[in-house]
Order: C-alpha cells, then sequence, then structure tokens
C-alpha cells in the first residue's frame, strides 16, 4: 500500500521534473527505515537518464519539499532511474524467478481487472499463478501480455 503522502509529492515533484525536462515515473516512501527513505524514479525524456539527471532532480525536489514543509519528520531524499523493466518470456526465468514481486498485464479484463501485482508462483501451459496475499491467482496465459519483475512494493 502506498503512503498517504505519495500524491502530494507526486504532484509537487512533477513540475519540478518536468521544469528540468524529466518525468516523475514513480516514488515509494519507506518509512520502516531509520530514518525514512523517500526514493523518487525520474526518466530523461530525450536521452537515458543519467547521474546529472538525478543529482540535478534531488537538489531541486530537495528545495521544494523543505518548502512545502510536507515531510516534518528528518528523511533521506533517492533521486534515480527507474532502470529498464524486466520482462519474464522464458520458463526459465520463471522458474529463477519464483517468489519474486511480478505485474501481470492483460489484454483483456480477468476478474474485472487487466494488471495484477504480487508474488510469483509459477507459469504452467494453461496460466500464470500469482501469490496475492496468500491467495493464489490463476491469470489464463491466453490473456497475459506481459509480466515483469517489479520493485517489490508489494
Amino acid at each position: 500500500m502506498a503512503h498517504p503522502l505519495i500524491p502530494q509529492i507526486l504532484n509537487l515533484a512533477a513540475p519540478v521534473a518536468e521544469s528540468l525536462g524529466l518525468e516523475v515515473v514513480a516514488a515509494v516512501f519507506h518509512t520502516n527505515q531509520s530514518p525514512p527513505v523517500l526514493r523518487v524514479d525520474v526518466r530523461n525524456k530525450q536521452d537515458d537518464t543519467g547521474l546529472e539527471d538525478c543529482e540535478q532532480m534531488s537538489r531541486a525536489l530537495e528545495a521544494a519539499l523543505d518548502e512545502a514543509e510536507m515531510i516534518p519528520e528528518a528523511y533521506v531524499l533517492e533521486v534515480s532511474s527507474p532502470g529498464v523493466p524486466r520482462s519474464l518470456t522464458t520458463d526459465r526465468e520463471f522458474i529463477s524467478f519464483r517468489g519474486f514481486p511480478a505485474i501481470i498485464s492483460t489484454s483483456a479484463p480477468h476478474h474485472g481487472q487487466t494488471e495484477w501485482m504480487g508474488s510469483l508462483i509459477k507459469r504452467d501451459e494453461k496460466a500464470v499463478y500469482l501469490n496475492l496475499k496468500g491467495r493464489t491467482i490463476a491469470i489464463p496465459r491466453d490473456l497475459v501480455d506481459s509480466v515483469l519483475l517489479a520493485e517489490g512494493e508489494e
């Protein structure tokens, strides 16, 4: 579950990123660490995202967050590139990444959803199986568009 401040942080970060030629891809606030860590992933719209992009965004976003006084306690700000999503396609990959958080996108709704996130269980001829908070969900293979490894924010 996302931290309640994430929507406000994204609203603040988006125009800051835009002014630098970047876009905000994701934000996660890890409050279970001491001090808490706010991680913001950005992507350069024109080129590969580099260290300089992350440094510029870090300085600009830190100033904007301080001015907004949105986060009252001490925290660490990490700005990074989201990297390339890791798509799983082979049987070997499904075996190797068993138990890892994954996002499954479907071509048509399955039980009312087109995107599923959970821990990867397996893939067989019929379905891709996810553990969703202790429940096993079988998503028919003929509906699966992609299976991507997730960052671990299940």
